[in-house]
């Protein structure tokens, strides 16, 4: 199955965490997870999710006080967040939404409602990760048919190539290093050198024929940029 995207779960209660992951992860997100505010936040500018699922009360800092500090962030101020907590009341419902949050849902909750809301806001906030097919700079990948077209022409792709453009196609313009590349595009990157990852973007760019798409950042990664190709 392939990758619905990474998820950053920020919860304290262990076994609701561990419920929360299981359904995610079957519906194919890859799911990081921490119950302190502090490391949440920290892992928001490490891992760089596509989504966070954040409950109010954690250890630490509070959720609201999470949302706050990752909106006034320019690298996670359109993270996607999706608030989780036993608040109900309206006031409260409001204050989460006024923070930033994106959606919010009340303790208890269905599971299954909770990826759909979570599946939801992606779908609004971030369209690519919901899409069919992918178009960028002449590029065009249909997901279904695991396909990539040039300006029409049908380019070859490893299955290593393909994931890496795809992750590239999905987050245009973003600057990734070389250890965020590995740990998302590689299934098990802790046996893989960071090298690895150099060796496969050359390829990426040999098969795109045009090596400057793929940009290189100096000291901070690679990115997905037609302007930079320019």
């Amino acid at each position: 199955m392939a990758s619905r995207g990474r998820l950053l779960l920020v919860e304290d209660d262990r076994s609701l965490a561990e419920l929360i992951t299981f359904h995610f992860e079957r519906e194919g997100y890859v799911v990081e997870r921490t119950g302190d505010g502090e490391e949440a936040l920290i892992l928001a500018e490490e891992i760089r999710p596509d989504l966070m699922v954040l409950d109010w009360m954690i250890e630490g800092i509070s959720g609201i006080e999470v949302c706050r500090r990752l909106r006034r962030r320019p690298s996670t101020a359109n993270l996607p967040i999706l608030m989780l907590t036993a608040r109900g009341e309206e006031d409260d419902r409001v204050r989460g939404l006024e923070t930033g949050a994106d959606d919010y849902i009340t303790k208890p909750f269905s599971p299954k409602e909770l990826v759909a809301r979570a599946a939801a806001v992606l779908r609004r906030v971030r369209p690519a990760l919901a899409a069919e097919t992918l178009d960028y700079a002449g590029l065009e990948m249909d997901l279904t048919a695991h396909r990539v077209k040039r300006e029409g022409k049908t380019l070859s792709l490893g299955p290593t190539e393909y994931r890496l453009l795809r992750h590239f196609l999905e987050n245009a313009g973003r600057v990734f290093s070389r250890q965020q590349l590995l740990e998302t595009v590689w299934p098990h990157s802790e046996e893989i050198e960071l090298r690895t990852v150099d060796v496969h973007i050359r390829r990426l760019r040999l098969a795109l024929g045009e090596p400057d798409l793929i940009r290189t950042v100096r000291s901070a990664g690679y990115a997905l940029d037609a302007e930079g190709s320019a």
